[in-house]
């Protein structure tokens, strides 16, 4: 089925007027205008090491991520019986929803930091608050040292969010950017697959035990991310930002050089003939004019991006923060064996973006989309209906649960996906953080501790009615998607939304 088309074009969609000539200006009004071909010169190029470098030292903040999750989930049988702590479901899930709060607040605070100072100095600032948190999660020695500590890390998460969708969306090409940015997303669970195994490594009494091993899994992130810091020297700063905030030259060299890397050649001569555009750089986007950009001139958009990141927030951190509880709770299954369960799980969720993240890009954004939610969303009732009923083993509940999250996890990236190319460049580390803040602050925050109180319960029935209220969650933003969506698929970021500085 082809996707729907928009009933009207949108009045800020850009097209670029052919013109010729390297990145030149002129001040008028105040600003310096510039005329400059560097977001066609990016999207003109091949795949190359270049993007891999960039896809790898980046979107690792989505295996960290993953990893952080997934021992939230898997170390909460070890937090209950350590001696030390004796945390009971709630205390687990109040903790979770402070790593959630802290992510909030990060991506809120951060991502307004982002567009005013740019793409690569916040990716190295978030993630030294991110190693430092984690590892003194590590050290916590009550409940309140640990959820402030899993606040923190969840501000530093918080704050790649914003960082790193930005810049990745601006430095891969447009025929590239849905299946590429799907596939980012989706190695959350090689963190999850990576968390699940070093929970099963040391909580083994064997080899450390649930008081000390939990300590040791939380040390896992922090060793990964100092591998991350040093590739992240190999990244430019977004050539896109740059062009627009003061540092044409600088966006020229930068791009020069991904040319002769991609290449092996200069490309002057091919940028002469690609498409300019002529934009009046600023320092930066007033708040005033980011709310009028995001709730007015784009509200639709908005209400997309709004619905589908509460829908899949509460889906996923609902489900995946409690999965560990209701195996051990409802099936009997010993804490430190609860990672062989997380293993097949985060497989479902891998091969979903990796098996149909092209059809993102060819089928469409608004098939796709919708498909993947109304699909996740009747397939989540219906599992937990049978859960309701009792006649679901551990070993079914996972395989359900790993053919709903094939789904899923294809329609949660999609939220990402779009908050990130829906909006002007001026305005998208901060759109992202918004739309992420308040998905995850109503639908993340709330689930877990929902959930935690229903497992509490020791009802199916209780546990059932989340579920539902889940799916149809999912089952709206389906529709919704269906309705209002953008055909962003194979298209320039300058043409799915202009920058603000665009001179007519």
């Amino acid at each position: 089925m082809a996707p729907r088309q928009a009933s009207a074009p949108d009045p800020r969609v850009v097209t670029p007027v052919p013109l010729s000539g390297a990145p030149t200006g002129d001040r008028r009004g105040g600003g310096l205008i510039i005329e400059t071909s560097i977001p066609f010169r990016l999207d003109d190029l091949r795949w190359s090491g270049f993007h891999t470098r960039v896809v790898l030292a980046l979107g690792i903040t989505w295996v960290l991520d993953g990893l952080e999750v997934t021992l939230a989930g898997a170390l909460s049988g070890a937090l209950k019986q350590s001696p030390s702590l004796h945390f009971s479901n709630l205390d687990i899930g109040l903790a979770n929803s402070a790593y959630l709060a802290g992510a909030v607040l990060g991506a809120l605070g951060f991502g307004w930091l982002t567009d005013r100072i740019g793409r690569r100095k916040l990716f190295f600032i978030t993630l030294a608050l991110y190693l430092s948190a984690t590892a003194a999660t590590a050290m916590s020695w009550n409940v309140a040292s640990y959820a402030l500590f899993r606040f923190l890390t969840g501000a530093g998460i918080g704050g790649e969010y914003t960082a790193i969708n930005s810049t990745i969306q601006e430095l891969v090409p447009a025929r590239y950017r849905g299946w590429t940015d799907l596939m980012i997303n989706g190695s959350f669970w090689l963190g999850a697959a990576l968390g699940a195994v070093g929970a099963i490594v040391l909580l083994d009494p064997d080899v450390a035990g649930p008081d000390v091993g939990w300590r040791l899994a939380y040390g896992i992130g922090a060793c990964l991310g100092l591998v991350v810091l040093i590739m992240r020297m190999w990244i430019p700063e977004s050539p896109r930002w740059l062009m627009i905030h003061g540092h044409p030259e600088e966006a020229h060299r930068i791009v020069a050089a991904i040319e002769r890397d991609v290449t092996g050649h200069d490309r002057e001569e091919r940028a002469r003939s690609l498409p300019k555009i002529r934009l009046r750089m600023r320092d930066h986007t007033p708040l005033a004019e980011v709310a009028h950009t995001l709730f007015s001139v784009y509200r639709q958009r908005s209400l997309v991006g709004l619905t589908l990141m509460i829908a899949q927030a509460f889906f996923y951190n609902a489900i995946f923060f409690t999965f560990a509880l209701v195996l051990t709770d409802f099936y009997g299954i010993k804490s430190d064996h609860v990672g062989w369960y997380i293993l097949p799980f985060a497989a479902g969720n891998v091969l979903g973006p990796l098996l149909l993240g092209r059809l993102f890009d060819t089928l469409g954004r608004r098939a796709m989309i919708t498909f993947t939610y109304g699909v996740s969303g009747v397939l989540l009732a219906l599992t937990g209906y049978l859960f309701s009923i009792g006649v679901l083993s551990a070993e079914t509940q996972t395989a359900a649960w790993m053919v709903i999250f094939f789904f899923a996890s294809p329609a949660a990236s999609a939220a990402y996906l779009t908050v990130s190319e829906n909006f002007p460049l001026e305005v998208r580390a901060l759109a992202i953080a918004l739309f992420y803040a308040v998905g995850t602050g109503i639908g993340g925050v709330a689930g877990p501790v929902l959930f935690g109180a229903l497992l509490d319960s020791g009802a199916r029935g209780a546990v059932f009615a989340g579920y539902l209220f889940g799916a149809a969650l999912m089952v709206t933003a389906a529709l919704v998607a269906w309705r209002y969506a953008v055909a962003a698929e194979r298209k320039s970021l300058e043409e799915v939304a202009r920058p603000l500085a665009v001179m007519e």
